[in-house]
């Protein structure tokens, strides 16, 4: 019989032998023991826990570009701006432990191109963002399998619940029933301490509670004693380290106690002990995961297949429409969504009316209405009526898709004062080991019971329990997870822990208008008629042209004129269309052009306008100028309607302390009016992209900065300011750019999201102060003999709870 020296299973046969003269069961295993050692991650082994030694055989799979691309194709994400850069979403079968982990990102950290990782503890899911002009994807999975691990793909739908086990569970009621039945004989033992009882009739109750504390101590406890190897493997002293020692050495001495025939035990307390405190783990654990899987909803929306036709010159029937995978389909490309079916690409209606529900991405409930040229965003469910749409993005640059990697990421990073508490709590554990020993030297040599009863064992048993920095490590994670999967309820999505922080500390917010504080929905405001013309001509050629400006023209005159709808385009000829400036056509024999000042002023047929239309400092946001038979005779003033709620919003955000201002790229006289009307009190106006980026890394010189946008045009600053926020109807591209995002469009929110950061700083630090403050007066209690081991249980239990209860009130209104 041999044993692996790399999997460390039993084996008979012969056995492969290294130069060095070590025993394999296959040359897999030799393979994977070599590499590691050649580079120089032999570590491993000893990282390893005693109970987890057996390690999965190695596969036998190899990857070429082919085979990688045919299996994680799905998985594999580009990034829009920069096509070399991928992100990698990958599930490493065979991670059993803190030591696999370790050394899956040892080996992937050092391959070249790789520039993130991340590995998910809970669920094995990896994310690697690497560079493929340096490595390829079939190296990395290459990799991960020479050091013995199996990738597989990683499914959204069906991958790792947060949901309590069934173990924890069981583990629980064990605890509890022994609980509940040492309790009855130790009753028995502390009334016969004051009516007598025989010796032979203690050493039964002392068995019997031997019997009953065993399953708790070994079976429920078992997870504290993992966690308590891994740590020390680790060189640290974890919180689990410190329950461990408690609870083992209640259980020993009680053990040597009944063997030598003492009077004292102290089983119950050893039963009692890990209940509470396996209790306490147990709603922290199930408060934890139920905020977790708040933010994996969305991935519950993905559907693998839709019906699409690929980019032709006409729009397709519908029986030409035929299931295709999700991830094939293409910008362009032709999509049908009908009843009952969710949209995974964002589009362009093209054909047909229905009626969309998107409570479940924003939250509104009243469902609505879309029909040719509308815009259609992905998770939308299609409620009633069917459309045909073209994809302007593929699935992986969809809004719905780009949202969800927002929500599956967030609890990868980590705030800067969760790291603090962290260090603080790592710490902690070899002073609350060095206090346990001065305790129990201190009572031995004093020679006399301390003020609860308890021995110099004792005091120092309830030092070691009531210290445990659980509520400290608690104190940070829970209230960010509470925070983000409320915030989350409430359509605001925050990109991770971080930016919590980031945005409780922010002095200054700076608001795009159009789009922002705008509806980005421009309406004639005024008109200016020179000279009588005939109102068709102009609603013939505004209606001609997909300009925002002329578009809303045509509206006014529309629903100014009512007779005369319908009309014909057929009576406009030699239309001449140019991009961004306007347009010329001919109207029943009669030359007509609308569009800009400066388009107007460049017509050959135009002599003289008497004052420059260029000139004009109207405070409008746009001016549209119609000529009619070589004669100007209209103007048209158009401005950018409020968003409902903008103005009291500002108000809420300068009471809270911030400094408001306004950046746009519009004429500086129409941004200054806007932000009299809003209550801003400073407004930058005429800026384009790289100008307002620049403000705001001028701005940050000496505060923190929000930047709110919605476009293209707003992704430099976005990506500038400390925190960004996108509206969730913005451009795809802001949105993945973008810190926090705005699903509903609701300024309303963006105050929420301000104060629920706020609030969510603040109970962190509560948390903290209930932590430190706990300890800072239990363990000198403790250290005095006031507290025995039982209450010492209670107590950290209790400190725990009320961190996970202060945490929960983020889950009201701020």
């Amino acid at each position: 019989m041999f044993v692996c020296k790399h999997c460390a299973g039993n084996f008979e046969g012969e056995a492969v032998i290294d130069a060095n003269g070590n025993e394999f069961c296959c040359n897999g295993c030799k393979n994977v023991y070599a590499y590691l050692k050649s580079q120089g991650f032999g570590e491993f082994y000893s990282k390893l826990k005693k109970d987890e030694k057996n390690l999965a055989k190695p596969s036998s799979k190899h990857f070429d570009k082919q085979s990688a691309g045919s299996m994680f194709s799905k998985l594999l994400h580009r990034d829009e701006s920069s096509p070399f850069i991928c992100e990698l979403e990958v599930l490493i079968s065979g991670i059993h432990c803190p030591a696999c982990i370790w050394l899956n990102e040892k080996a992937l950290s050092n391959l070249e191109g790789v520039l993130e990782l991340n590995i998910s503890a809970t669920t094995s899911k990896a994310r690697v963002l690497f560079d493929e002009r340096k490595t390829a994807l079939e190296d990395i999975l290459n990799l991960i399998i020479a050091i013995g691990y199996d990738p597989k793909p990683f499914n959204e739908v069906n991958g790792a619940k947060n949901s309590l086990s069934r173990e924890y569970y069981a583990r629980l009621i064990v605890a509890l029933a022994c609980s509940m039945n040492i309790m009855w004989v130790a009753i028995a033992l502390y009334s016969g301490y004051f009516e007598g009882l025989s010796l032979g009739a203690k050493k039964i109750l002392h068995f019997a509670e031997f019997v009953l504390a065993s399953p708790p101590v070994f079976y429920t406890a078992s997870v504290f004693y993992r966690s308590a190897l891994s740590a020390l493997k680790l060189r640290q002293i974890s919180m689990d380290v410190n329950v461990s020692l408690g609870i083992l050495s209640v259980y020993f001495y009680s053990v040597y106690a009944m063997l030598s025939g003492s009077e004292q035990v102290y089983f119950d307390s050893a039963c009692m002990l890990v209940t509470f405190i396996f209790a306490g783990k147990f709603l922290q654990t199930k408060a934890t995961q139920k905020a977790a899987q708040e933010l994996e909803n969305i991935s519950s929306l993905f559907v693998e297949q839709v019906m699409s036709v690929k980019n032709n010159s006409r729009i397709p029937s519908i029986s030409e429409f035929k299931p295709c995978d999700v991830s094939e389909v293409k910008s362009g490309d032709f999509v049908l969504l009908r009843s009952g079916e969710r949209a995974m690409i964002d589009g362009v209606v093209l054909s047909g009316q229905a009626s969309v529900d998107n409570s479940s991405i924003n939250g509104e409930s009243v469902p609505v209405g879309i029909s040719k040229d509308d815009a259609l965003l992905s998770g939308a469910l299609c409620a009633e009526g069917s459309v045909i749409y073209k994809a302007t993005s593929s699935f992986q640059g969809s809004f719905l898709n780009k949202l969800s990697k927002l929500l599956s990421n967030a609890s990868f990073a980590r705030a800067e004062i969760e790291e603090l508490a962290n260090k603080i709590s790592s710490h902690f554990g070899w002073a609350i080991l060095g206090l346990c020993v001065v305790s129990f030297v201190f009572w031995s040599a004093a020679n006399i019971s301390a003020w609860s009863g308890a021995n110099a064992f004792g005091v120092a048993i309830s030092v070691l329990v009531i210290a445990c920095p659980c509520a400290l490590s608690l104190a940070t994670p829970i209230a960010t997870l509470v925070a983000m999967g409320t915030a989350t309820k409430r359509s605001v999505v925050f990109k991770d822990a971080k930016v919590l922080e980031t945005l409780a500390k922010c002095d200054i917010i700076a608001f795009d208008k159009t789009g922002t504080l705008s509806k980005a929905n421009l309406k004639v405001s005024s008109e200016q008629r020179f000279l009588p013309f005939d109102d068709g001509a102009l609603l013939a050629l505004a209606s001609a042209s997909t300009h925002p400006i002329s578009k809303a023209v045509a509206s006014y005159i529309l629903e100014k004129t009512c007779a005369l709808s319908p009309f014909s385009q057929g009576a406009l000829e030699n239309i001449q269309n140019i991009a961004g400036k306007g347009i010329t056509a001919t109207y029943k024999g009669v030359k007509i052009a609308g569009g800009s000042a400066a388009f107007i002023e460049s017509m050959a047929f135009v002599k003289s306008l008497g004052a420059s239309l260029a000139d004009d400092t109207q405070d409008s946001s746009s001016e549209y100028y119609f000529m009619y038979d070589n004669k100007l005779v209209a103007r048209f003033l158009l401005g950018d309607e409020l968003r409902e709620g903008a103005k009291a919003s500002i108000k809420e955000l300068k009471k809270m302390g911030l400094k408001v201002l306004m950046l746009s790229g519009d004429k500086q006289i129409v941004a200054s009016k806007v932000a009299r009307e809003l209550g801003i009190d400073e407004s930058h106006g005429e800026l384009n992209p790289e100008q307002k980026a620049l403000l705001i890394k001028e701005l940050q010189k000496s505060a923190n900065v929000v930047m709110v946008g919605d476009g293209i045009n707003d992704i430099l600053a976005l990506k500038s300011a400390n925190v960004g926020i996108a509206m969730g109807s913005g451009a795809s591209v802001s949105v993945g750019v973008s810190d926090v995002v705005l699903l509903r469009d609701e300024l309303g929110d963006l105050v929420f999201a301000l104060r629920q950061a706020k609030k969510t700083f603040k109970v962190i630090k509560e948390n903290l102060f209930i932590s430190l403050v706990y300890n800072a007066l239990s363990i000198p209690l403790a250290m005095a003999g006031f507290i025995i081991p039982l209450f010492a249980a209670i107590s950290m239990s209790f400190s725990s709870l009320l961190v996970v209860l202060n945490s929960l009130r983020l889950k009201g209104q701020p």
